[in-house]
C-alpha cells in the first residue's frame, strides 16, 4: 500500500471517528441540557480546574502527535518495536474514537436509569480509550525512525497529556468518584 494511502486511511479514521466524538457530545449537550452538569458525576470541585485544563491540554496535545504520526511518520518506513508496521495505528486510533464516541451516550443513560450493567459499559469504555491512548504513546516511543526530532518531542509530550487526561482522570479518577457503586 502507497505512502500517501495508508496516511489517508488513518486520517479519514480521524474524521469520521471525530466526527462520532463530537457528534455524540452534541446530541448529548441539546437532548439532556438539563443534565450536563451530572457528566461531572462526583468529581469535586477543587479539582475541577485541572479537568479543565487537562482537557485543553489533552485536546492540543491529540492534534500534536496526530500532525506528527500523518505530516512526518513515513507509513512505508515507520516501525513500532521493531515488529508492527504504521498500520497498528489505525487499530490504536479507531479504538480512542469509537469507545470515545460511546462514552456520552452511556453516561446519560447511566444517569437516566443507573444500573450495574450500564455501570460497567460506562467504565470498560473508559478503559479501553485509556489502554488505547497508552498504546498509542507507546507506539510513539517505541517508533523508528523519529524525526525530525522537535516534532517527535511534541508529538511524545502532546501524546502524554493526552493518556493523562483519558487513562489517569476519566478511566481512574472520574470512576473512583462517579456516585454510583454496585
Amino acid at each position: 500500500m502507497s505512502m500517501q494511502r495508508q496516511s489517508i486511511i488513518l486520517l479519514v479514521i480521524n474524521i469520521i471517528g471525530g466526527c462520532a466524538v463530537i457528534g455524540s457530545y452534541l446530541y448529548g449537550f441539546n437532548v439532556h441540557p438539563d443534565r450536563t452538569a451530572n457528566l461531572w458525576g462526583g468529581v469535586p470541585k477543587s479539582i475541577m480546574p485541572l479537568y479543565t485544563a487537562s482537557m485543553l491540554t489533552a485536546a492540543i496535545g491529540y492534534l500534536a502527535f496526530t500532525g506528527f504520526i500523518l505530516f512526518f511518520v513515513h507509513p512505508e518506513q515507520a516501525v513500532i518495536a521493531g515488529r508492527f508496521s504504521y498500520r497498528a495505528f489505525y487499530w490504536l486510533y479507531a479504538a480512542v474514537l469509537l469507545f470515545s464516541a460511546f462514552w456520552m451516550p452511556l453516561t446519560f443513560a447511566m444517569i437516566g436509569q443507573p444500573s450495574a450493567g450500564l455501570w460497567a459499559l460506562v467504565r470498560v469504555t473508559l478503559a479501553i480509550v485509556g489502554i488505547a491512548s497508552i498504546g498509542l504513546l507507546a507506539a510513539l516511543a517505541a517508533l523508528q525512525p523519529a524525526s525530525p526530532a522537535w516534532a517527535y518531542r511534541t508529538a511524545l509530550i502532546g501524546c502524554a497529556a493526552f493518556c493523562f487526561q483519558t487513562a489517569v482522570l476519566d478511566a481512574l479518577v472520574w470512576t473512583a468518584y462517579y456516585p454510583f457503586r454496585l
